[in-house]
């Protein structure tokens, strides 16, 4: 995250720079910020207050104007409260909170998503999207998805690898 320079430990044979300086002038995506250790939490911490940081091995703080963007599936609150995610860390992060419902409470979302995906797929499989029969969204409609978007997308990917024909079977949905 923050680079290292050379001789900062074993096999460090050059200066690295890392995500925080190569995303400079940008945006910093963090996925899964509620798995940080307390360590680590205390260095994002001070990411996020004074825009500067450290690279492994230096004593030279170096300062940033990256954008920094976090996600997490937990509750921030609940690991707070649990004390094994900083208060202030949280508090911080919550600053500009967006919350996105899980895909099994926004049903209506899933026609276009799975266009949207069915193109996708299609592109990196280099085939043309397929038709689908309108009861898939009711069957898809039922499903819970404990893999959210993903597992949505890793659905229509395969369904799409293992498509015959010109309208997309619903089997494959029904598998899984």
């Amino acid at each position: 995250l923050f680079g290292h320079v050379q001789g900062a430990f074993t096999g460090a044979d050059k200066s690295r720079k890392g995500l925080v300086e190569e995303a400079s002038g940008g945006t910093l995506f963090l996925d899964e910020i509620g798995d940080l250790t307390i360590d680590m939490q205390v260095k994002l911490l001070r990411l996020l207050q004074e825009r500067e940081y450290t690279p492994v091995g230096s004593d030279v703080v170096k300062l940033t104007d990256t954008r920094i963007v976090a996600a997490t599936n937990k509750s921030l609150l609940e690991l707070s409260e649990k004390q094994s995610f900083r208060k202030d860390l949280f508090y911080r992060l919550k600053t500009h909170h967006i919350h996105i419902p899980p895909l099994c409470e926004r049903l209506d979302d899933i026609p276009l998503l799975l266009d949207h995906f069915l193109k996708e797929s299609a592109m990196e499989l280099k085939r043309k999207a397929p038709s689908y029969p309108p009861e898939l969204i009711t069957l898809l409609q039922t499903y819970n998805f404990p893999g959210n978007i993903r597992e949505l997308r890793a659905m229509v990917f395969d369904a799409l690898s293992n498509h015959k024909s010109m309208m997309l079977s619903m089997e494959t949905f029904r598998n899984k």
